[in-house]
């Protein structure tokens, strides 16, 4: 009797000072509504982008149908707003699956900057080389950028687990690097290299008296440019909107009648439309066919 009642004893005491679990922390609701919100934007312009239409409050000729219009709203093929669907619906998925605060925390922070880098970056692009900013495009950064702040404040005490610069530098790396790769597949640096044959067919048309009106903020002229890669510099472009998109316009446009971009003047006759290089030296009387052999 005197052992079990010791052994008793004994298995109290354990009980007792045996540490409890810590219990684990619940979905952060706030990301959660957050990126849920972004994915009710994102979802929508994809499908939008999809069916071939325009979303609402996206008048034709507005900012936001030019962004929507550019080589800026797609990456690899697919519509830019898919792939802002699945960065919130990462940071849904990290606030409710992923169990401890600092694992989670540092998960979030760094996917939520990620995201707002290249929201950042996309709205920079649409000022810089459309003169546009899309309702849309800046109710997503909102959003992103509110999710970032609110895990940043809310970060727990041992956050980030590491020094702080260390810490820093190494996500804004990883950042720069992600941008950088970005904006290497925009500026075309990696496409294969240029037909040689587009710089004496600009020469050509410079000499034939073309004459290529176009606007700088034009999704459909910078398509065309697109096309002519370095060699660009030498077609005979007029420049229509030297004020900006809501300036006056070019006398040498007024003058010429033009109403569309970009639009094409060759032997006196407009072509409204982007033109191949092929279909340039075809009207232009180019001989394409035999540039390639000399």
């Amino acid at each position: 009797m005197a052992r079990n009642k010791g052994k008793r004893r004994k298995a109290d005491v354990a009980v007792k000072t045996a540490p409890a679990a810590r219990p684990q922390p619940g979905a952060d609701r706030v990301v959660v509504i957050l990126a849920g919100i972004g994915m009710l934007i994102t979802g929508y312009l994809t499908l939008v982008a999809w069916m071939g239409g325009g979303p609402l409050l996206c008048a034709e000729g507005s900012g936001c149908d030019l962004i929507q219009q550019s080589r800026w709203s797609r990456v690899l093929g697919l519509p830019v707003a898919l792939w802002g669907f699945l960065v919130y619906a990462l940071l849904a998925l990290t606030a409710v699956k992923v169990s401890g605060r600092l694992k989670r925390w540092r998960r979030l922070w760094f996917v939520s900057l990620v995201g707002v880098a290249i929201s950042v970056y996309l709205t920079a692009v649409g000022l810089i080389h459309l003169d546009a900013l899309c309702a849309w495009c800046l109710a997503s950064l909102a959003t992103i950028t509110a999710i970032f702040l609110w895990v940043t404040f809310r970060r727990p005490e041992t956050a980030p687990g590491q020094p702080w610069g260390f810490w820093l530098a190494n996500n804004f790396v990883v950042t720069a690097v992600i941008l950088g790769t970005l904006h290497l597949y925009y500026s075309d640096l990696l496409s294969p290299r240029p037909d040689p044959r587009l710089v004496p067919l600009a020469q050509h048309l410079t000499e034939a008296g073309v004459r290529y009106y176009g606007a700088y903020w034009c999704p459909a002229c910078q398509q065309q440019n697109r096309l002519f890669r370095g060699a660009y510099e030498h077609l005979p472009y007029v420049e229509c909107s030297p004020d900006g998109r809501h300036g006056r316009p070019a006398p040498a446009c007024v003058r010429a009648g033009i109403s569309t971009f970009p639009t094409w003047v060759i032997d006196g006759r407009r072509y409204e439309e982007v033109l191949t290089p092929a279909e340039l030296a075809d009207y232009s009387g180019f001989d394409w066919a035999g540039a390639r052999q000399n």
